[in-house]
């Protein structure tokens, strides 16, 4: 009988989001442009050479850990509390020392995708996956268009994760065009922030549209049902790190209210740095829009960026303000 995974968290995971792989990336770019036939073949003869090597942690692997560990509060005969599907570029070849890793670590990841070059991202649908990790703006992009999962590309891994909990797993999401969609932040962007706390005040009652790690956030509050401890002393800690502040904080809490989901934490910070929160909540995952706020995090927290869709109003909107600088 086929095993259904809905009722399970599943993360895809691109091997380099999981391990440090930037050695061999650097080997494949530096010639892929001039001579991809010679960058191929030094990428693969690099690969086989260095299998049995053991391999760095990347950005996402302390959260797929934390994850991993939550599988112990499953009870008997239902579902896996979490999936990790590994994804991967690699031919299955030379996905060899990825495998290895997995193995030499003791990670509980059964399932993988290797596409011999080719995009990986129309297999997410196929595996369950709710939210996709990567290094590839481009996979990351396809798939925030295509809005098959949640999906974003991780920051280059913090300077340590040794103060980061295996025992339970934190996440911390920005509101305005990551859970919620872009409309308000447009008002901010186009009419400034007077035009914006008049407008979220105005509509307090009224929620706020989903954005595009809203199904996600959902995801992570039933599978808080399912775990021990719910709600305060859950294994699983969601928290709304977000710029807005009073009188705009409302809206965000009826709209969370609304959808029936429970957050444990909530900063409206009203343009304090988020990364000096950050620093404190120590989540295993922050999930932005803007670099502004993800740079100064990603050194001390596993920090990814969430990209606006191609056809962004947002998107057009800011670039524009760049641009005239």
């Amino acid at each position: 009988m086929p095993i259904d995974l809905s009722e399970s968290l599943v993360i895809g995971i691109s091997a380099t989001a999981l391990f440090d792989l930037s050695e061999s990336d650097k080997i494949f770019q530096s010639k892929i442009i001039n001579d991809p036939d010679t960058a191929i073949e030094e990428y693969r003869n690099y690969m086989l050479k260095n299998e049995n090597e053991p391999l760095e942690d990347g950005t996402g692997m302390p959260l797929v850990k934390a994850l991993l560990n939550l599988n112990k509060h499953k009870k008997d005969g239902d579902a896996p509390i979490v999936e990790v599907v590994v994804m991967s570029r690699n031919s299955p070849e030379t996905g060899v020392r990825v495998l290895n890793e997995i193995r030499r670590r003791n990670l509980n990841i059964s399932r993988s995708a290797f596409t011999a070059g080719e995009s990986n991202v129309d297999y997410l649908e196929a595996f369950y996956v709710d939210l996709f990790l990567t290094t590839s703006e481009e996979d990351a992009q396809k798939v925030i268009d295509s809005n098959v999962c949640a999906a974003a590309i991780v920051k280059a891994p913090p300077k340590s994760n040794k103060h980061l909990k295996e025992d339970q797993v934190r996440f911390a999401f920005d509101a305005d065009a990551v859970i919620f969609n872009e409309d308000s932040e447009i008002v901010n962007q186009t009419k400034g922030l007077p035009s914006f706390h008049e407008n979220e005040d105005k509509n307090q009652d009224e929620p706020l549209a989903q954005g595009p790690h809203a199904n996600l956030l959902k995801k992570l509050s039933k599978i808080q049902e399912r775990l021990p401890g719910r709600i305060e002393y859950s294994p699983i800690k969601l928290a709304i790190m977000t710029a807005r502040n009073s009188p705009a904080e409302m809206r965000v809490i009826k709209t969370l209210r609304s959808w029936n989901v429970y957050v444990d934490e909530a900063f409206f910070l009203g343009g304090l740095e988020k990364s000096r929160f950050l620093k404190a909540y120590k989540p295993h995952i922050f999930f932005d829009d803007q670099d502004s706020h993800l740079d100064p995090a990603s050194g001390d927290v596993p920090s990814a960026k969430v990209l606006y869709p191609t056809i962004s109003p947002l998107k057009k909107i800011i670039e524009s303000k760049k641009s005239s600088k």
